[in-house]
């Protein structure tokens, strides 16, 4: 798939991002064949697009075979009806490792994750993503957060380099992201992508929406796509109503419970999947699952998403 078309499929989405989680074993092995259904099943669910291997798919915990495996998988599974993008990070040498091994499984494209542990300066960042797109013909989403922050004038590079079709941010600031947008928009017309990816992005795509980010990754999607689906529809065809009802009913109680705990972003939302009836097991470490209290919690508030979307038929 080349930059344009994957820019076209992407750039107006006809449902959810989705961020399979990656599923393990009882012995902590990867888990394939649940992999596979756990990704089917959001693709027939409504998925615009596969993100395999990224955070919500614990890219840090995967050696490169099994990162390897589980592209292929998703890359079968969907079967071209929808893109698959492959995370990839790391250090530059590790990164275009992955970056391959992701063109070799068949993705679609790549979604650049930061730099391993160095604060690195503008130049360097900016070379690190240029030797990233230049290591394949695979179209090359970046992703701000944690170590990984840009100037408008980086992101005017970025999206000046061949290759490089979008930036994903999951830092929240909103002021570097409104002058982030005017700039690449003066400086390098065209269709460069933006994504919202904050943890449990619906919470802040009202804010996004309003400085022209439309797109957004929903690890929800994973254990209630129902909901997720309903959100999404709602925001493309305006009905605050319902927006506002799903925020203040299910999103914002998530939030709150995914927040009394590190690596919940992640590790709440497998208990989700496991709670839906799929068994994806358990986070690998240095994550830890939720205690039984918050799993608890989490299924209430699940109940009541889905008692909402009923309230409103």
């Amino acid at each position: 798939m080349t930059s344009a078309d994957l820019v076209q499929r992407l750039g107006i989405p006809s449902g959810p991002l989705f961020f399979p989680v990656t599923a393990y074993g009882a012995d902590g092995s990867v888990d394939l064949d649940t992999y596979r259904a756990h990704v089917r099943q959001g693709v027939a669910a409504g998925a615009a697009a596969v993100f395999a291997c990224c955070g919500t798919g614990e890219f840090h915990a995967l050696t490169p075979e099994e990162f390897e495996a589980c592209v292929r998988a998703a890359v079968e599974e969907t079967a071209g009806r929808v893109p698959v993008v492959a995370g990839a990070g790391y250090g530059t040498a590790l990164a275009v490792r992955y970056a391959r091994l992701a063109e070799a499984a068949g993705a679609d494209g790549l979604l650049a994750m930061p730099p391993y542990l160095v604060v690195a300066g503008q130049e360097g960042l900016l070379r690190h993503y240029r030797e990233m797109a230049a290591a394949t013909a695979l179209p090359v989403i970046v992703y701000q957060r944690d170590n990984a922050v840009f100037t408008p004038e980086t992101v005017v590079g970025l999206a000046r380099t061949e290759g490089i079709i979008g930036l994903k941010d999951g830092l929240g600031d909103l002021d570097l992201m409104q002058r982030i947008v005017s700039a690449v928009r003066t400086e390098v017309p065209g269709d460069f992508l933006y994504f919202n990816g904050l943890p449990t992005a619906e919470q802040t795509q009202l804010s996004y929406l309003a400085i022209g980010v439309n797109l957004y990754s929903s690890a929800v999607f994973c254990f209630a796509p129902e909901i997720a689906l309903a959100f999404h529809r709602a925001l493309i065809d305006g009905d605050r109503a319902t927006v506002d009802r799903l925020l203040d009913g299910f999103y914002r109680p998530f939030v709150e419970l995914r927040a009394r705990g590190r690596g919940y972003a992640v590790s709440l939302v497998k208990a989700g999947v496991r709670m839906r009836g799929l068994d994806v097991g358990e986070v690998r470490p240095p994550l830890h699952e939720p205690g039984e209290d918050h799993v608890k919690q989490l299924a209430e508030i699940i109940e009541r998403g889905y008692a909402l979307l009923e309230e409103a038929q």
